[in-house]
Parts: C-alpha cells; structure tokens; sequence
C-alpha cells in the first residue's frame, strides 16, 4: 500500500457533493447531531467480530495522528445497537452491512459508506439437526438479524435450495447470544462471523453455506455524512482511514495469530479458537459496491 491511498481521497471527495445535493432528511439529521464535548474525538461503533481487527489495532497501537483525532470506540454485540447509535448520533461511524445503510437511509439518516470490511458469514448447521444441503432447512430455525445482511442471505439460499416447507427466520440480534445458543444446539442453523464461526465448527456442526466462497462483500463501515461535511471531521475520518490502511498492513504482513492478544481481549474467545482461525488476509480501503446485492437474490 502506497503512504496515500488514493481511494481514501476519492472516497471523500465524493462526500461533498453527494451532501450538497441533500434533502430535508439531511437537514433533519444536522438537527440531531450531538453536542461536541470534545471536538477531537471520532467515535466509532464496532463489534467484536474479527472484520473489527484493523480498527481495535489501529487504536490499540495509536496508528494515527493523535494531536489531531482522538479515536473512542463504542463496543456492541448487536448490530442493530450500533444502527441506533448511529441514529442517534452517539457516535460518528460505525462497522455495519450495506444492507443496513440502506435500511437507516431509508429512516432518513444520510450516511457515506467509507470502505468495504472483511466480514464474511457462514450458514453453520446445529450437528443434531443433520443438515448438509440448503434443500433439507424445511421446518428448520435460522438465526439472523431483520433487515440486514444475514437476513438478505437467508432468503437468497431459501431461494437456491428450494426446501419443499417453510424456514423460519429467528430473529437473534447478539453474536454472543447466537454463539451461546448454537454450541448449546438449541438452533438449527445460525449465520455465524468470524471468530465465532470457528469456536461453532470445532463443536462439530456443518458448514452448509459461506459467503467467502460466494464472492459475497457486503461488510462496511459508514460515517454520518453530517459528520463528515464538518470539516475538522472530515479531516479525523481521513485520519481513521489511513490508519486503517496502517494496521491491515501489519496484520496482513504479521498474521493474525500474531494478534491473538487482541482477539481474545476484544472478542472473548480463548487460544484453542485463535489458534483454529483460518488465515485471514484484508484488504486495504476500498469503495464499497452498495449495488452488489440488488437483484441477485
């Protein structure tokens, strides 16, 4: 990665004009905007998923300019918790899916998808249920999250694997809970994230479905564009993003393994899990295609 990406800058410079093109919904949010106690901070929603490495580096490590952005993360396990903070306006940014920027620009809150993640899901079968096609969840729980991406990706392998009866969606918000729930098999199946796709597999349940293989890239992180049209903001985003940029450098030349403090203090898994996570490589920022899902289902 050169010292300045140039999506970074391109990124941003299409936030301006895609601001000042706004409606009413956009002057409704500049209502909303909290108060700035600190006008140095950048508060960012994530969660502790492996997707969220980069950022917790990026802090943990003090990988930006520190005279001008102090960096504050918001920790949540549901990410419909970082949706209302992002509403709210409780914080500034926030990793999501491309599926909920668009639900919560539907709400009326304009907001800028900076840069694709690395979220990746797999649909993981409870062994006692004995699924191994998408065929066969007839009649069978699938745990996600309304309005989002794993929603999206249930109704498209509904779709694919033709069951001959009804799959019930169960909505289950926390990554925690799903987790819980899934190694207690007290679901069917469950759209599971890294690293606790891993803590599921080793339990020995099935992989049926994995959007890695699918090509499928739906992980964001997005910013209020009332944030970003200040101009000291503007400035501490593009601060976040090359230190974004810094830290999947280091990650990706180091491994991941090499981080296993963080992942265990951010994540809550132990060294048997770390040590059964795939390798994982990022990528650098990079615009996310928010048309990536539209008819594909």
């Amino acid at each position: 990665m050169s010292k300045n990406n140039p999506f970074i800058l391109v990124i941003l410079a299409s936030v301006l004009s895609w601001y000042g093109c706004g409606d009413d919904n956009s002057k409704q949010d500049k209502m909303v905007e909290p108060t700035k106690t600190n006008g140095n901070e950048l508060r960012v929603g994530v969660m502790p998923t492996m997707d969220c490495l980069p950022i917790y580096l990026l802090v943990d490590s003090a990988m930006y300019d520190t005279t001008m952005v102090k960096i504050t993360l918001k920790e949540f396990s549901a990410q419909m918790d970082c949706d209302t903070a992002l509403i709210g306006g409780s914080v500034h940014g926030s990793v999501t899916d491309l599926l909920r920027v668009e639900n919560m620009r539907k709400k009326g809150v304009p907001l800028k998808s900076v840069t694709s993640t690395d979220l990746h899901w797999q649909l993981i079968a409870s062994k006692k249920a004995r699924l191994n096609e998408l065929s066969q969840f007839g009649d069978k729980m699938v745990a996600m999250t309304r309005f989002s991406a794993t929603d999206y990706l249930t109704d498209r392998a509904i779709k694919k694997g033709k069951p001959k009866n009804p799959v019930y969606k169960v909505q289950i918000n926390d990554v925690g809970i799903r987790h819980h729930m899934m190694l207690n098999n007290e679901l069917d199946a469950a759209w599971m994230p890294e690293p606790y796709a891993t803590s599921v597999r080793m339990q020995g349940n099935n992989v049926v479905s994995d959007t890695r293989k699918d090509s499928i890239e739906l992980g964001a992180v997005a910013f209020r564009v009332v944030a970003l049209a200040d101009d000291v903001k503007f400035k501490q985003v593009e601060e976040f993003l090359k230190a974004y940029d810094k830290a999947i450098d280091e990650i990706n030349k180091k491994g991941i393994k090499y981080y296993s403090n963080l992942i265990k203090k951010y994540m809550g898994v132990g060294d048997d899990v770390v040590a059964k996570l795939p390798n994982m490589k990022y990528n650098n920022v990079r615009e996310p295609n928010e048309q990536s899902y539209g008819k594909r289902l």
